[in-house]
């Protein structure tokens, strides 16, 4: 991982050394601590005998993370949250030391109760937050790689470092574009300023980067319109990842799926987590998402009725469930709550 290696010895000679440990990786959007937790869960895949698990939590309450954690071991998701946090006790003891990481927190409390929890068990948790106000956990501030150091971590675009504020997915990006001559360094940095990156602005949250909102604005101008389409869609999910059959399909764009989607792929504006399997930045996402709007419903149609007909399909899909669990909720709407307690009913069974 560019520029990241004294970091990462430091993080894992500190959880080897201290585990159980409960981590923070705490910085300001696009600074890299997805990417810094999946390195490191990599490097200590061996010490935990490949037992890590990666979960997004989001905003999601103390319910709905035990009901997460429950699905995904195969533990009984009993009559409450306190049973299944009890159930998931003695699985945890039984089964060994682990790492899970619990991407992208935003509800303190929700995580604080998770956390206590499992206390005394044997299961390291790393989480990646904007913000994290936790006792009881060890905090470590995510910043640019070698930013601190004035140097940069990607060479070829060198010269745009201090324009995009040394953000690793800015220059991720930015070197994406300049590697595929989709847009020589100086041509990229006069669009850029012709366009405000210098410019001192207030953001609306953590998210809202300019400097990587210009780049997307860069390559929307020259993207099809079936690729804006994949791009919306993957904006506005709340699931994990979408395969790409299903983001065709939401996408509505059967025929030239593939043709759609290697711009989004060449210039590094989508991630695949999974071999096959898409996400956006939570940075590009926002700045997706203040361009089109797209209609939550169709999400909950498309995966409730996924795992209706393949309930097998449940591992890779759990996250869009518990986004089809929320939207009903959300929204009131009783029969759409039936439908997925009836289909949760199912897929124990």
């Amino acid at each position: 991982m560019k520029g990241r290696s004294s970091e990462l010895s430091t993080l894992g000679r500190s959880i080897t050394a201290h585990a159980p440990a409960r981590l923070a990786l705490v910085g300001s959007g696009g600074s890299g601590k997805s990417m810094l937790a999946a390195a490191l869960g990599h490097r200590l895949s061996r010490f935990f005998e490949g037992r890590i698990e990666w979960f997004r939590v989001g905003a999601w309450d103390f319910a709905t993370l035990t009901e997460m954690l429950a699905l995904r071991f195969g533990v009984s998701r009993g009559a409450s949250s306190s049973e299944r946090a009890e159930h998931l006790r003695r699985f945890f003891a039984r089964t060994g030391p682990r790492l899970v990481v619990l991407d992208n927190h935003e509800d303190d409390r929700a995580t604080a109760r998770l956390l206590d929890a499992f206390r005394g068990s044997p299961v390291t948790f790393v989480i990646t937050a904007r913000r994290c106000l936790l006792a009881g956990v060890l905090i470590y501030p995510v910043t640019a790689p070698l930013a601190t150091l004035g140097q940069s971590a990607f060479p070829r675009v060198k010269a745009l470092t201090r324009t995009l504020r040394f953000s690793p997915l800015a220059l991720d990006i930015a070197d994406s574009i300049v590697g595929s001559r989709g847009a020589g360094v100086k041509a990229l940095q006069s669009f850029l300023e012709d366009n405000g990156v210098s410019r001192v602005v207030a953001v609306e949250h953590e998210d809202d980067l300019p400097e990587v909102a210009l780049l997307v604005e860069w390559a929307w101008q020259r993207l099809s319109v079936e690729s804006r389409r994949m791009l919306t869609v993957l904006a506005h999910c709340e699931g994990d990842h979408v395969d790409a059959e299903s983001l065709a399909q939401l996408a509505r764009v059967a025929k030239n799926s593939q043709r759609a989607l290697e711009p989004l792929e060449r210039w590094h504006l989508v991630q695949e987590p999974v071999k096959g399997r898409f996400a956006l930045h939570a940075v590009v996402r926002h700045a997706v998402r203040r361009r089109k709007s797209f209609d939550a419903a169709r999400f909950y149609e498309h995966y409730v009725s996924l795992l209706e007909r393949e309930p097998g399909r449940l591992e890779p899909e759990q996250t869009h469930l518990f986004a089809a669990m929320d939207h009903a909720h959300r929204t009131g709407n009783l029969n759409a709550m039936l439908r997925v307690e009836s289909l949760l009913r199912d897929i124990d069974a």
